[in-house]
């Protein structure tokens, strides 16, 4: 299997918000990339701008650090024809890496745009460099910038960053001095491509915790109500976990829970509420092993939602009165 290192610069619209394509927010105007073999040496290079189709005048700040500007636009392909020989150029057997989890939700975004999702089908399996070095370099940074990262490293920097062909090729410094073996048990699933029904549904155990990606529910209250997705079942040996503490609803769609496996204790639930482009609904939920401490912490804010309910009926009621 190679690696595909993959970096995009995308632009928007310079006129603000509300003169943005809200079908495509962010048009790709660069794709870099480096082949890796299996091994991490590099194989080949990939570099082209594009042409836009949207936005044809940079925004200021796109332009500020990526210095491309609408002439060197104009000399680009269009996306379909630069895509198109991006992914036969790619081959058939390999694996994205990239830095951070962005660039391939706005490739998939893009392709979507043009009807062309079935160049490349999701959900998408990959490395995300940037998580990867922060689980081998003990980091807690979970937004670290590419430039950090290689200063951490004392890497030499011969070119400037925010360049696709150059991030590109600064992320596959990093990643071919990984030990690929290691980096199998950490690989990230890109599901802007969601699940649409059950039979498509993702589940992933990691050393440190289990990720559910559930399919597609109307509401929110159906997908609350789903058993499967309310289940709390200990990812180190399968059995159920009994709720010490029911799901409540948190901060940003978020819905937290806290359940007990008699043989490895506690485990803390986490569901994200995500929103397709078609307005459906989909869960993300998460289940890790914690300590009693972290079991205190979700016992606090379950009582901190209580309180705050509790006072919002109470001045309801004043008010009413």
């Amino acid at each position: 299997m190679e690696y595909i290192v993959v970096d995009f610069e995308w632009n928007q619209s310079p006129y603000g918000k509300s003169a943005s394509n809200k079908r495509l927010p962010f048009e790709i105007i660069e794709i870099g990339a480096v082949k890796l073999d299996e091994d991490g040496r590099e194989i080949d290079r990939f570099s082209e701008v594009i042409k836009p189709k949207d936005y044809r005048k940079m925004h200021h700040v796109t332009k500020s650090l990526t210095g491309i500007t609408e002439k060197d636009l104009n000399h680009g392909a269009r996306f379909p024809k630069v895509l198109e020989d991006f992914m036969l150029w790619c081959g058939k057997d390999y694996m994205f890496c990239t830095w951070g989890n962005l660039d391939l939700l706005e490739l998939q975004r893009n392709m979507k745009f043009y009807h062309l999702e079935n160049l490349l089908p999701g959900p998408i399996k990959y490395y995300n460099v940037q998580k990867l070095f922060r689980i081998f370099y003990d980091e807690e940074n979970s937004v670290m910038s590419l430039e950090h990262a290689i200063d951490y490293l004392r890497m030499e920097k011969k070119k400037d960053f925010h360049r696709a062909i150059c991030d590109a090729e600064y992320t596959a410094a990093i990643f071919a001095g990984m030990d690929k073996e290691e980096a199998k048990r950490w690989y990230t699933m890109d599901y802007y491509q969601n699940p649409k029904n059950r039979k498509e549904e993702i589940k992933l155990v990691y050393d440190t915790y289990a990720k559910y990606v559930s399919k597609e529910f109307e509401t929110k209250e159906a997908a609350m109500a789903d058993r499967e997705v309310r289940t709390t079942r200990c990812y180190k040996c399968g059995k159920t976990a009994l709720k010490r503490i029911r799901w409540f609803s948190g901060k940003n769609r978020t819905y937290y829970c806290l359940a007990e496996c008699p043989e490895h204790g506690y485990i803390r639930g986490k569901i994200r509420l995500k929103k397709t482009d078609a307005e459906k609904i989909f869960v993300v939920k998460t289940l890790r092993l914690i300590d009693g401490e972290d079991a205190e912490h979700i016992e606090a804010m379950k009582e901190e939602v209580r309180q705050k309910r509790q006072e919002k009926r109470h001045r309801e009621g004043v008010h009413e009165g």
